[in-house]
């Protein structure tokens, strides 16, 4: 039962209004007959609070699709670009930074996180990107805002974006779907330096790749 709350909690904004557009509808139906122009802006108001509603529920289930997300990421958020071997990330409008990489070969959307000491993947995420769990190492104990966690440790072959390239990488996979898919300071660690300025996060490889390909190239380390 204690891992239910969590669930319920996020769900309940949509279910009370979702009751409170369809109380609306009920009454301005019901009121329509005796003063139209109020009951029908009371289920004029709950029609609209209903479409509402239906919008961010499928706004939030179909953000768990990686494919969808990483396309929105291209659309709305600024874009990443290589300049004199460093790879520059401007900030995006909620305030992370955000790029479009390569997973194994597979586009995805990930947030650079400093805060982070190893780079998470959801596990949608991961199994898009054929990453498995290793098998010889003990599941790791995660701390998150729903309480503890058990994350299958796992290595990503290869991590590609911009000037910048990482093999045999370590990663946790976090159970469920969704998020969060972070690079962490593991990664980061790795490159020569990096840096944030002006709201533009730079990251400076030992040996920049040329974007987009590469692929007979040295990695980062």
């Amino acid at each position: 039962m204690e891992h239910e709350a969590p669930v319920l909690g996020h769900l309940s904004p949509l279910f009370a209004a979702t009751c409170a557009a369809l109380l609306l509808v009920v009454i301005g139906g019901a009121l329509a007959a005796r003063r139209g122009r109020l009951g029908g802006s009371m289920r004029l108001a709950g029609n609209l609070l209903l479409l509402t509603v239906f919008g961010l529920a499928v706004m939030r289930f179909v953000r768990m699709d990686p494919t969808f997300d990483a396309a929105l990421h291209r659309m709305g958020a600024p874009a990443q670009t290589v300049s004199g071997g460093e790879t520059r990330i401007p900030l995006s409008a909620d305030g992370h930074f955000w790029i479009t990489a390569r997973l194994n070969g597979v586009e995805m959307r990930l947030m650079v996180d400093t805060g982070a000491t190893v780079t998470a993947l959801s596990s949608d995420v991961a199994q898009a990107a054929g990453i498995e769990r290793d098998p010889l190492r003990p599941d790791a104990t995660v701390e998150t805002a729903n309480g503890t966690v058990e994350a299958a440790p796992a290595r990503i072959d290869e991590l590609r974006f911009g000037c910048v390239v990482a093999r045999d990488l370590d990663a946790i996979v976090m159970p469920g779907e969704g998020g969060p898919n972070v690079v962490g300071m593991n990664f980061l660690g790795r490159l020569k330096g990096w840096r944030v300025e002006d709201g533009v996060l730079i990251l400076t490889p030992h040996r920049p790749q040329v974007a987009g390909d590469g692929a007979g190239q040295a990695p980062t380390r």
